[in-house]
């Protein structure tokens, strides 16, 4: 109701439709010629205005508006705005998932998969009773199994649901452990939103408490996808402070504000450089990217990551500087970052 009397609003009558009872009829007045208007409730979900003689439809929301201007033209903004909400997929939670947390970036190669990794053992950490789930959504490059250690074909349910792969305690389900590891994924784009589909609705995830998603870089179809389709908690932005990665990771930040995915903050990948040897500390990348970044765009920083050859080993041998060098002050980086994730997530 509140869509349609928006939608005639902008028609010339001195008083607004309203919604009448089954059967009930009504007569508004027109100020352009004669109140010979009817309104009329032929059903539950369909309500028909007829005016002089039914040239246009437009369906909205289950109701269907019938009718010409009285200058015979439709009103394009509205007709438009109507067509693409109508168009929009709805929000349907996933199974048995309570939180899903965005990990994304708007350029490759900043160590988002190393960050979603991490974080996700990090939250197990900091709560051993909260469950924690995987998802690799970057179905061209998936990295995931490689990282959590794990390798294999998932199994099915009764219900036909694939049974996630368990590593550290994390639910993880990846493109990787339905291909080749060697083998490139050659498709368009219609498949990888089916693909992205099925690793979200047809995976066996109840019961999570969390749900970390390792996005693939940009801002195309599989971010759209899957932030119009599922609740989001939160997205993480990961960036190094480099000129070129912050601009990437701007236009990321303004694509998820439009889809209204609430950003938890930004973390600053391979920040500093620290000499194993002198301990002199070298900025490779440059300093304070994620800063300036944040004050322009009002996100704040959730911490950083130095670049450490430890981090790149763990990552590579299947067990993650988190699990592996518990005490270390890269794993604490990540514990770090877990903890503001955790708190900014709605209760």
């Amino acid at each position: 109701y509140r869509t349609l009397v928006t939608i005639t609003t902008s028609l010339p009558y001195q008083q607004p439709l309203t919604p009448p009872s089954t059967n009930q009829r009504v007569q508004p007045i027109c100020t352009l010629c004669k109140p010979v208007t009817q309104v009329r409730r032929f059903s539950n979900r369909t309500f028909t205005r007829s005016h002089q003689s039914v040239t246009r439809k437009l369906s909205f929301g289950g109701w269907r508006l019938m009718g010409n201007l009285a200058d015979g033209k439709a009103d394009r903004d509205t007709l438009r705005a109507a067509r693409m909400a109508r168009s929009l997929p709805r929000l349907r939670a996933i199974d048995g998932v309570k939180h899903v947390v965005l990990v994304a970036s708007g350029k490759g190669g900043v160590g988002k998969s190393t960050t979603a990794v991490n974080l996700a053992l990090a939250l197990s950490r900091i709560d051993s009773s909260l469950r924690v789930g995987l998802l690799d959504a970057d179905i061209y490059g998936p990295s995931i199994p490689r990282m959590m250690g794990l390798s294999g074909n998932p199994q099915l349910d009764q219900n036909d649901l694939m049974i996630p792969l368990v590593n550290f305690g994390i639910k993880c389900m990846s493109m990787g452990f339905l291909v080749e590891e060697n083998a490139a994924i050659v498709w368009r784009g219609l498949m990888v939103m089916q693909a992205i589909e099925r690793l979200i609705r047809r995976v066996a995830w109840s019961p999570l408490d969390v749900l970390v998603v390792d996005m693939p870089p940009g801002t195309g179809d599989t971010q759209l996808s899957i932030s119009q389709t599922i609740p989001i908690s939160g997205v993480v932005m990961v960036t190094t402070p480099q000129d070129i990665a912050l601009l990437d990771v701007r236009r990321g930040i303004e694509m998820f504000r439009k889809v209204n995915a609430p950003i938890i903050g930004i973390v600053q990948n391979m920040s500093v450089f620290i000499c194993p040897k002198c301990e002199h500390s070298t900025h490779i990348f440059g300093q304070d990217g994620a800063q300036r970044l944040a004050n322009d765009t009002g996100v704040k920083v959730l911490g950083d990551i130095p670049l450490d050859l430890c981090i790149r080993e763990t990552s590579d041998s299947g067990c993650p500087v988190v699990m592996s060098q518990v005490e270390s002050p890269q794993a604490h980086a990540y514990l770090g970052l877990g903890r503001k994730v955790l708190s900014a997530l709605p209760q």
